[in-house]
């Protein structure tokens, strides 16, 4: 009995697996799909980061200026002292100075809860800080050295603090300041890590 010839193709005993052009080709495939995930991932860290530090600076810039605003809205200005009281000589009711780097006025201070009083309050450019110092008046009202002064940093990173007054607001802006002058309006002008602040324009009491 004769069988008939068995025919053997060439590459028949592989063909249930993967060539190595396939393989290759799969894990580029792979290699490239991780890659966009990673910069994928990294991109929206970075977004976050980002997003993170804008949102500090701008929750840091409405506190410190919310602060500026009350504290100089509530400021004892004028050209008096007090007068006599019981016992003596009352403490000056007001006080208020300018300079280009640094304002100083009387005004009411909290301290933590349930403690605060009136207090000289002096906000200035040292170095690169925008720092505010405060200090008891004494009987003449007048501030001590304020290197001794309690102190705060309100900004970091500083660059610019301009001040600058009016005494109406049709007037111009005016940054030099003598004893005598009444101001009616106050700007600030802050630059902080390289961008600056809108301007802060407050209306000081008379």
């Amino acid at each position: 009995m004769n069988r008939a010839p068995v025919v053997v193709r060439p590459g028949a005993a592989h063909s249930s697996g993967f060539s190595l052009v396939e393989v290759v080709v799969a894990l580029s495939i792979l290699s490239l799909v991780l890659l966009a995930t990673i910069t994928g991932l990294r991109t929206l860290a970075n977004t976050q980061g980002a997003l993170d530090r804008i949102t500090e600076r701008v929750d840091g810039m409405r506190a410190v200026s919310s602060f500026l605003r009350d504290a100089l809205e509530s400021a004892a200005v004028g050209a008096g002292a007090g007068g006599l009281v019981a016992g003596g000589p009352s403490k000056a009711s007001s006080y208020f100075d300018l300079a280009p780097d640094a304002l100083t006025w009387k005004s009411t201070l909290l301290i933590g809860e349930g403690f605060g009083g009136s207090y000289l309050l002096r906000v200035a450019k040292e170095d690169d800080l925008l720092v505010l110092r405060w200090q008891e008046p004494d009987d003449t009202g007048r501030p001590g050295d304020w290197s001794l002064a309690q102190e705060r940093t309100l900004v970091e990173d500083l660059e610019e603090f301009d001040i600058a007054w009016r005494r109406d607001y049709r007037e111009d802006w005016q940054r030099q300041w003598r004893r005598g002058d009444v101001a009616a309006w106050v700007r600030l002008q802050v630059k902080a890590a390289g961008r600056y602040w809108p301007e802060l324009i407050i209306q000081v009491p008379q």
